[in-house]
């Protein structure tokens, strides 16, 4: 699994979901910025984002949600988007999520860009991408949701040991 978060509520999912995945294979979890850009050996690839602005992070987002934090976050220099722009093609499957704030519902979704370029890289996505609700901008969790989480990572895992 790849995650990027930036206020810790992204990475509170991430572990979630691998604690559900985690019943059925083994899982390992990288930050974006240390992930390998190659997948070797990887029987799912699960990507989990926070969606700023509508997508996926940019360098522009991340410095405005390091100011928001008061100087307590800092500017990443990685996100999912550079981080997928360098992972190869290949026919790994993938699933993926993202943290977004519960009011208002805003169009958009990192989860959702971040399937597509999966996609178009040859990757198999298993399913839907899956959003999970945060109170505001910093968090915390609605309440629910790391338990939801933790239930869409062995759902997911699930489907892949059917598959097999």
């Amino acid at each position: 699994m790849v995650v990027e978060s930036v206020f810790g509520n992204t990475r509170a999912v991430a572990d979630a979901v691998a604690a559900g995945l985690g019943g059925r294979m083994d899982v390992r979890t990288a930050d974006v910025a240390t992930a390998p850009d190659e997948l070797h050996r990887v029987d799912l690839l699960v990507v989990g984002g926070p969606t700023h602005a509508f997508g996926m992070t940019r360098a522009s987002t991340r410095r405005s949600a390091a100011e928001q934090s008061g100087g307590a976050v800092p500017v990443a220099d990685t996100g999912i988007r550079e981080w997928l722009d360098r992972l190869p093609a290949g026919t790994c499957p993938a699933a993926t999520f993202d943290t977004r704030a519960d009011r208002p519902r805003l169009p958009g979704s990192a989860a959702a860009a971040a399937a597509r370029r999966l996609r178009r890289q040859g990757h198999r996505v298993l399913a839907r991408p899956e959003s999970f609700r945060v109170t505001g901008t910093r968090g915390p969790l609605v309440d629910g949701e790391l338990e939801r989480a933790r239930q869409w990572g062995d759902a997911l895992a699930a489907q892949l040991v059917g598959a097999r």
